[in-house]
């Protein structure tokens, strides 16, 4: 086998531009690299680029090339974004029109000994999809643009609620000849079976002659190695299981595979696996239908995030970046994450560290809130898509469960969506691409849209089966306690907004334009007026900020207290629900969005508050005050409710049972106690236990909070306050926070109570042990996982004025 990669330097043309530029790479990445346009992400740059969109482009380069024989000679595109007409040495070669599939092409009669040329002529996939939709206006979601059911290309490249319009073009995988001169390796399938705490592994190969001799290999996580039987069950000796994160570790084994003829390699691949049993559980029971994951006997309770491309520009993705990213999410104490399926496959690394990281993921494919066309054209199109994708990631660990699709089962079965449209949808996700699952890893779960219920577009909302979206808190301007009227069985996505910080705002606009309602800014911000939508939530919840990096700071609060809301609710219920994954863990380009990480991988505030409700322990408070049951000042006396009681629980997401001791107060707005109690509580594995309700309705609920926390043999494992009044109504005293720096940490001392403290810098970059947490006067220590801070600055809910 010889190959010859073609990736490095071509020419690019097209648009009155002519320049080279790297591939993998696109127009995008090779006009910018060239300084020929500005970054579309800067201010409103995004409109210019966008107008290139609208063109054509063509890649090029020469090649030298030496046949070895007669052999055939294959060109392998594992990446074509997304209209391509190939041309070698001026042959037609082929028309590609799917990004999210790999090409093998025969160019056996085009290409010749010596010098050659190869041309990639890209067509403008808006032009393209504007002229279908005119012809056929299926249906897709209003954020981006019109005819993307019909481009097999990331939709949320045409704009989505969170992101800009810039449908890239360009050779964004690898591109490279293969000369066949023996027998080649087409497949290697791995099935596991797992019986009695033993493992067996057959290494189904499949070949594309079936002429030469396959010797199989497997190493252990410590190197030894033995010999395998290819296509025949074999029992893996003293087997070591694999675990999500929090449970267990990651040991991971290899299997390698080498083809042979005449005793020579002629070809060769390697798989990394971790061994385990994996399920989807749906089971009846009194609430309707259970949907966990059970890994290894094990049943889970998934935590973590939505998973969007980290990037528009695609080149701009690596596995260092992704590494960094998806590390954030361990050190936040995720076990989870949901690839949304509005963007692109991921890379093969993004799988690699889900492995090593114990990351399971919940993986759609890729078919987001658009209408499929019924056409054959289509189904011959999407039909290698899926089935090479799910090949290639089917024998990774961290697999969990594979959705046909988000949010198009939920949409069809709205009653405006004729009959006829609904049976397509049906015939296509709980058919033909259900069929393609079944074949290809039939031991994966397969569920045919996310959110999904019973299937056949039967009530996908119905939060007691299958797995939920809900968005009544943010679309519906519900207040954060309205979490605590559902009970849903498996929540995968459900969000609230917030600004990035400062610093991210600072680099994509000018100084007179930090303003929220500026141009730049509303440009920054995709989903319809929530730049005000933040506001009126802001409204309930805080007083007016002075500044505009204040304002910032309360947005990214309201973010952390709905997630944090929702998340200790499910926790606390945890059997009945299984699973709570908030949208979204990243943005893919500097925004105002749900992403608790921004596009320059700076936490927000939900990023540090989700380590703490992700805890393996977990403390919180189910309070009752103002907040939940008065929210208006002005409700006649003789309707309010002035119910003031709380009731805590602790939940224990880990194999050992724990026992400890539960210490609350109820504090002055100094910190001092007025009341205290404490109780020996032992939570079982796996299980989440209530306390008793306490009644404090004699409570100054503008004067007044409580502290609560659990120890474990004296040591503070969790901890948390609540307020029974709306913070902007509780008389805060200055805290008069500051600190000192010393030997990679922070102390933080406070006077007062202190809610939500912040530890910023303006000039510096770091990543700490914990930040946003509440303070009762004292001191406070945190380490410094990352950088180095210049200048510190420290801030509170009292600052919010």
């Amino acid at each position: 086998m010889k190959k010859l990669l073609l990736n490095g330097i071509w020419k690019l043309e097209g648009g009155g531009y002519s320049c080279e530029g790297e591939i993998p790479g696109s127009v995008y990445s090779i006009l910018l690299n060239n300084g020929l346009i500005e970054d579309p992400y800067y201010r409103m740059n995004e409109l210019g680029a966008y107008e290139l969109s609208r063109k054509n482009f063509t890649f090029s380069r020469h090649f030298a090339y030496e046949p070895t024989g007669t052999n055939k000679v294959l060109l392998c595109c594992d990446g074509l974004d997304t209209l391509c007409d190939i041309y070698l040495n001026g042959n037609f070669v082929e028309h590609t029109d799917n990004m999210h599939r790999s090409y093998e092409l025969d160019i056996s009669s085009y290409i010749k000994n010596g010098e050659n040329f190869i041309e990639l002529r890209f067509f403008s996939p808006v032009n393209y999809a504007l002229k279908k939709y005119d012809e056929d206006p299926l249906w897709a979601t209003s954020d981006a643009l019109d005819g993307i059911s019909h481009l097999r290309k990331a939709h949320c490249m045409f704009g989505w609620d969170w992101g800009p319009r810039l449908p890239d073009e360009g050779i964004w995988k690898d591109i490279y000849l293969l000369e066949v001169n023996s027998d080649r390796i087409l497949d290697v399938e791995l099935i596991q079976r797992h019986e009695d705490q033993r493992v067996f592994l057959t290494p189904k190969v499949t070949t594309e002659r079936g002429e030469g001799n396959v010797i199989i290999t497997l190493i252990t996580p410590d190197g030894k190695k033995a010999r395998i039987a290819a296509n025949t069950e074999n029992e893996v000796i003293s087997p070591e299981l694999w675990w999500p994160h929090g449970y267990g570790k990651q040991p991971l084994y290899r299997v390698k595979v080498e083809l042979t003829e005449q005793g020579a390699v002629v070809d060769s691949c390697e798989k990394r696996i971790g061994l385990r049993e994996l399920k989807l559980i749906r089971e009846k029971d009194r609430y309707g239908e259970s949907f966990c994951h059970e890994v290894n006997g094990i049943r889970i309770f998934a935590m973590g995030a939505d998973y969007i491309p980290e990037d528009n520009i695609l080149s701009r993705c690596n596995e260092e970046r992704t590494r960094k990213l998806l590390e954030c999410c361990v050190n936040s104490n995720f076990n989870t994450v949901r690839v949304w399926g509005g963007g692109i496959y991921p890379f093969d690394y993004f799988f690699d560290i889900c492995d090593e990281l114990g990351l399971l993921v919940f993986e759609d494919l890729m078919f987001a809130c658009i209408e499929f066309p019924s056409t054959e054209e289509f189904l011959a199109n999407i039909g290698p898509e899926i089935r090479q994708n799910l090949m290639r990631m089917r024998h990774h660990a961290c697999i969990a469960v594979i959705s046909g699709n988000n949010e198009i089962e939920e949409s069809v079965s709205y009653p405006w969506w004729s009959d006829e449209k609904r049976q397509i949808y049906i015939d296509i996700s709980e058919g033909f691409i259900a069929d393609i699952v079944s074949d290809v890893c039939p031991y994966i779960p397969y569920i045919s849209s996310s959110p999904t219920s019973c299937g056949h577009c039967i009530d996908p909302k119905n939060e007691n089966y299958g797995d939920s979206h809900y968005w009544a808190v943010w679309h519906q301007n519900k207040p954060f306690a309205e979490y605590r009227n559902h009970h849903f069985r498996y929540l995968s996505e459900f969000g609230f907004q917030s600004f990035p910080c400062e610093k991210t705002v600072n680099a994509f606009t000018l100084p007179e334009e930090r303003n929220i309602f500026s141009r730049t800014m509303e440009m920054h911000q995709r989903n319809g007026n929530a730049n005000a939508k933040i506001l009126t939530y802001l409204s309930q919840t805080f007083k007016y900020p002075h500044s505009f990096g204040t304002l910032l700071f309360a947005s990214q609060l309201l973010q952390a207290e709905a997630i944090r809301y929702g998340v200790e609710h499910f926790r606390r219920n945890r059997g009945r629900c299984m699973g709570a994954l908030y949208w979204q863990l990243n943005d893919i380009w500097p925004v105002a969005s749900w992403a608790s990480i921004d596009y320059y991988g700076r936490y927000k505030a939900l990023q540090y508050v989700a380590k703490r409700f992700f805890a393996p322990v977990m403390i919180s408070c189910a309070e009752k005050g103002e907040r939940t049951t008065r929210p208006d000042v002005n409700i006649q006396p003789q309707r309010a409710d002035y119910t003031t009681e709380a009731q805590l629980a602790v939940a224990n997401e880990t194999l050992e049972e724990v026992s400890g001791k539960v210490v609350w107060a109820l504090r002055g707005a100094d910190g001092k106690i007025i009341r205290e109690g404490s109780a020996d509580v032992t939570v079982p594995a796996l299980s989440s236990v209530w306390l008793e309700n306490m009644d404090f309705n004699k409570t100054d609920v503008n004067n007044t909070y409580m502290s609560f926390a659990f120890f474990v043999e004296g040591k503070e494992i969790s901890s948390g306050t609540v307020l029974f009044t709306t913070p902007k109504y509780f008389n805060f005293l200055d805290p008069k926070l500051r600190c000192e720096v010393k030997d990679g940490e922070i102390t933080i001392y406070a006077d007062a109570y202190a809610k939500y403290v912040q530890i910023d810098s303006c000039d510096s970059d770091f990543v700490l042990e914990d930040n946003y947490f509440d303070m009762n006067a004292g001191k406070r220590t945190v380490k410094i996982i990352e950088g180095t801070p210049k200048t510190v600055q420290l801030r509170s809910v009292y600052d919010i004025k």
